[in-house]
C-alpha cells in the first residue's frame, strides 16, 4: 500500500462507526448548502450552529512564502489582545462544522484562526465525497510545511491584534495528531487540546516523527481527549503516549470515553455523542484556562 492511500488509524477510527439509520439526517443536498462535507457520509439535521453576534468573522488569505493559505477566523467583535487559538482541522478540509468550532472558541473570548493548510493541491477538501479521494492530498502533506503554516497562521493573528502570548491549539481527528507535533514544535504555544488524534503513523517519509517518538520533544501542556470505542485509535496506545510522556516528565493529562467512538465530538456525524462531547468541550475550556490560554 503507497503512502498516498495508506489507512491511518484516525481515518480507520472514523470510518469504521456502526451504521445508522438515515433518520434525522440532512438530504445531500441540504447538508451541502449548508457548507458540510459528504465524505464523513450523512449529516445530522441537529448538527450544532453557533451564531455571528458579537463576533467578527471572515475568510482571509495569509501569506506563506511566495503562496497564500486560505483561513476562516472569528473573534470578539472589537476586541484587542484576545488571546490566540489555532483550530486544526480534521481531513475533510475547511468545513461548518470547524467554522461553527472556530466561533465557539470566539464566544469563549479567542481570536480563532482555521487554516486551511492542504490548499497547495488547488483542491477544495470540503467539496470531495470520497475518503479514498482525500487520503492522497492529506497524506501527503510534508511535517515540516505543516508546521511552517501553524507558524505562519500565529504570526497573522498577531499582525490582527490577537495576542500570541497566550497562544493555544486545539484540533480533531487528524487535527488531533496535529496538536501533538505543534506541541513538540512551537516554544510559544502555551497549551494544547487534541481530540482522538493519532499517536503512531505508519511509516511515511514525509512525516520523521510520530507523536508518540516526539514525546521528549513536547514543549506545551497537551490534555488528549479520547474515545474507548475508537476502532482505529486503541486504548492501549493512548496508555503509551502517556507513559511516554511521564517517562520524559512532559506534561499532559488524558481522558478516555468508555463508549464513545472516533470522531465523538464531531455534531454533524453519527459518531457524535452528545454527553462525552460536551464533558469533552469543558475539559478543554478549563484546560485552556488553566494554562493561561483562555481567562
Amino acid at each position: 500500500m503507497s503512502i498516498e492511500t495508506t489507512m491511518t488509524s484516525d481515518v480507520v477510527g472514523l470510518t469504521k462507526v456502526a451504521s445508522v439509520s438515515r433518520r434525522g439526517f440532512m438530504s445531500a443536498t441540504a447538508a451541502v448548502a449548508a457548507g458540510y462535507t459528504l465524505a464523513a457520509g450523512p449529516v445530522r439535521a441537529e448538527a450544532i450552529t453557533t451564531d455571528v453576534n458579537g463576533l467578527q468573522t471572515g475568510d482571509v488569505k495569509i501569506k506563506v512564502g511566495s503562496e497564500e493559505m486560505p483561513a476562516y477566523f472569528a473573534r470578539p467583535a472589537g476586541s484587542t489582545k484576545a488571546p490566540v487559538i489555532i483550530v486544526a482541522m480534521e481531513i475533510f478540509g475547511l468545513h461548518e462544522y470547524i467554522r461553527d468550532v472556530t466561533r465557539r472558541l470566539a464566544k469563549l473570548g479567542a481570536f480563532a484562526v482555521a487554516p486551511d493548510y492542504y490548499f497547495r493541491k488547488g483542491v477544495d477538501l470540503t467539496e470531495v465525497t470520497e475518503i479514498k479521494d482525500l487520503l492522497p492530498i492529506v497524506n501527503a502533506k510534508p511535517h515540516a510545511e505543516l508546521l511552517s503554516d501553524l507558524d505562519a497562521t500565529v504570526a497573522w493573528a498577531g499582525s490582527q491584534g490577537g495576542d500570541t502570548g497566550k497562544l493555544g491549539i486545539i484540533g480533531f481527528c487528524r487535527g488531533g495528531r496535529t496538536v501533538w507535533e505543534y506541541a513538540a514544535h512551537s516554544g510559544g504555544l502555551k497549551a494544547g487540546v487534541a481530540f482522538y488524534g493519532t499517536v503512531v503513523d505508519p511509516a511515511n517519509p514525509l512525516w520523521p516523527k510520530s507523536p508518540m517518538q516526539l514525546a521528549p520533544e513536547m514543549k506545551a501542556p497537551v490534555l488528549g481527549l479520547y474515545g474507548g470505542a475508537d476502532t482505529g485509535i486503541p486504548v492501549t496506545q493512548v496508555e503509551q503516549m502517556k507513559a511516554a510522556l511521564e517517562q520524559h516528565k512532559k506534561t499532559a493529562e488524558f481522558k478516555i470515553y468508555p463508549e464513545a467512538p472516533h470522531g465523538f465530538h464531531a455534531d454533524y456525524r453519527s459518531s457524535y455523542r452528545k454527553d462525552a462531547a460536551e464533558d469533552a468541550w469543558k475539559q478543554a475550556q478549563a484546560w485552556f484556562k488553566k494554562y493561561g490560554v483562555l481567562s
